[in-house]
């Protein structure tokens, strides 16, 4: 009997690489697609666990899985600075460091 790939290990995969990546876009972005992963890995072990020599792709699961959890805690102490500098200094404030910035790249 030939196993099957068990469902979403690819997208899940996928998630928990772009959850690391969405941190950047002020964290919103990166617990979306964080939280999805985690989820979905979850129910895909608990198929496994029922039948484990039906299944593969345990392991792209357990890879997103843990790739989800790293993506959910950067994105959270990301969206943590962020709400911090708009308390702070405020948004204006924000966007004078951002061209404090650039002209200082830029030289």
């Amino acid at each position: 009997m030939e196993k099957q790939t068990l469902p979403n290990s690819t997208l899940i995969l996928v998630f928990g690489i772009l959850s690391i990546l969405g941190c950047c876009c002020y964290g919103i972005l990166g617990i979306i697609f964080a939280i999805v992963a985690i989820v979905l890995a979850k129910k895909a072990t608990a198929l496994y666990t029922e039948n484990p020599e039906l299944y593969e792709g345990h392991n792209n699961v357990k890879t997103g899985r843990i790739l989800a959890i790293i993506g959910l805690v950067l994105s959270i102490v990301y969206l943590i600075y962020v709400i911090f500098i708009f308390a702070t200094v405020g948004f204006e404030g924000y966007q004078e460091m951002i061209e404090e910035f650039r002209r200082s790249a830029g030289a």
